[in-house]
């Protein structure tokens, strides 16, 4: 049996190769959604998913207003969280693929951080919810490890899902440094995430 410890150190993941270009990075400190900068260059492990699935990569949402936050919405952001996390086993990219930086649906029931945000992300746009509130966001956690979480716009913030919680929170709720997002407008595409100081973020240039 696998200790939670474990569990918890495989879920967590390196994400976009954290060591090439310069972006903004902000705590999570500031209220209600993310302030956003301009474009920014793509992690590493999305350009190539980008070249896998090309279909899913320019997509350009015709409504760009954030979704209704309602108890209902709520429930099934927690619902479908939940069913991801329980439904996926924690596993490192070199244990699946024999290298670092594999974004793919985790089909198999095996996956890392944003293998899990892929997945949310599929199963609550097939629900509904438009792909420009559903963001892959890369972050710092306080340990200084990367990591991937969704994104969920909402009129009432920004809400974060991840597969360290089944708790959905308000990006301001945690204690992670958010470095850059998708952008709401083109899937293809990616933003900054503004704060106070300057980071080193792998990633396509």
């Amino acid at each position: 049996m696998i200790s939670s410890t474990v569990v918890r150190t495989l879920r967590s993941c390196a994400v976009a190769g954290l060591a090439i270009s310069g972006c903004w990075a902000v705590p999570a400190s500031a209220a209600g959604a993310m302030a956003t900068g301009g474009l920014t260059s793509q992690p590493i492990g999305h350009y190539d998913f980008c070249r896998t699935n090309p279909d899913e990569c320019s997509i350009r949402p015709n409504n760009l207003a954030p979704a209704t936050m309602t108890d209902a919405f709520m429930r099934k952001l927690t619902s479908i969280s939940a069913e991801v996390n329980a439904a996926v086993k924690p596993m490192s990219d070199i244990d699946i693929y024999g290298k670092d930086e594999v974004w793919a649906y985790p089909d198999k029931g095996v996956g890392d951080c944003e293998d899990y945000v892929l997945k949310k992300r599929r199963e609550l746009n097939r629900t509904g919810v438009s792909l420009a509130n559903l963001l892959i966001t890369v972050l710092r956690k306080p340990d200084g490890e990367g990591h991937a979480v969704l994104t969920v716009r909402t009129d009432k913030g920004d809400y974060i899902l991840d597969n360290l919680t089944d708790r959905v929170r308000r990006w301001d709720e945690t204690d992670y440094i958010f470095l850059k997002r998708q952008a709401i407008d083109n899937t293809g595409r990616w933003v900054s995430i503004r704060g106070g100081q300057q980071v080193l973020v792998g990633a396509v240039q």
